[in-house]
């Protein structure tokens, strides 16, 4: 969904505007944070959960850690067309640095962006890496499908139900409130660390609501609607840019780079 039609610089997390600049390549840089977020692309866990619900199925025959699942062959094609999109746009609007999640999905999402960006004749960053950006830890449901826990853990099954999904916290896990915090500290980093360049995280679905509350301002009840409206899609975009006002958010969750793709 795009919110502005105006060019989109990344954008800034910084709430004081300070003016742009502009420039022979379009650039239109503003002082302090700028920022898109990009999911990671299709991973083979969102393949397995998908296939195994629409069955009726308890198991998805994952194994091994959350972090180390790979894309899909459709996630490679959607990392690809994140490259081919950001090869396209003019050079004073191209990221500056790129900060991945740790998990293997979003470190694949972005080398894959890079390969296509380089056929296309465009460099894009090295990633720098950062623990904060991982997904959501779901702790002992890790990998279990809802119908799964209900067999393996019926009382916490029944917890979840009547806990909002802001505070709810799976044993060993986290709460969305809980991604939150540790993103905080993590954007005061940025503002000091890379004020003034073009930032793009490559992430997770609870990383970009996270970040709109935290960037945004949005209230408890107001992030409940976003979070209620479904995921955030694979290998879309969002992003910020600083307004009279604080930041505002000019597109998101925008997918129309992606190809079409039965599988």
């Amino acid at each position: 969904m795009v919110l502005d039609e105006a060019p989109r610089p990344l954008a800034s997390t910084d709430g004081v505007h300070a003016g742009a600049s502009g420039g022979p390549d379009g650039d239109r840089r503003i002082r302090g944070l700028d920022l898109t977020v990009v999911r990671h692309g299709q991973s083979t866990a969102n393949v397995a959960f998908a296939v195994a619900e629409a069955a009726g199925h308890g198991e998805t025959g994952l194994v091994g850690r959350d972090r180390d699942i790979p894309l899909s062959p459709l996630g490679e094609r959607q990392a690809a067309a994140v490259g081919r999109r950001l090869a396209g746009l003019p050079a004073g609007q191209r990221p500056e640095v790129v900060i991945c999640s740790p998990y293997r999905r979003a470190r694949q999402t972005w080398r894959f962006a890079v390969a296509a960006a380089d056929a296309a004749g465009v460099r894009l960053p090295a990633p720098l890496i950062d623990d904060r950006l991982r997904d959501r830890e779901m702790g002992e449901l890790e990998l279990l499908t809802r119908a799964a826990i209900g067999v393996r853990f019926p009382g916490e099954a029944a917890r979840r139900r009547e806990t909002d999904e802001l505070r709810y916290r799976p044993p060993g896990g986290e709460s969305l409130l809980d991604v939150g915090d540790r993103l905080a500290p993590l954007l005061a980093d940025l503002r000091t660390s890379h004020a003034g360049r073009r930032l793009l995280l490559v992430a997770h679905d609870s990383v970009v609501l996270m970040l709109r509350h935290l960037i945004e301002r949005l209230s408890l009840a107001e992030l409940c609607a976003v979070v209620a409206a479904g995921p955030v899609a694979n290998a879309s975009f969002s992003t910020w840019v600083d307004g009279d006002d604080g930041p505002v958010l000019v597109e998101y969750d925008v997918v129309d780079h992606l190809p079409t793709d039965p599988a």
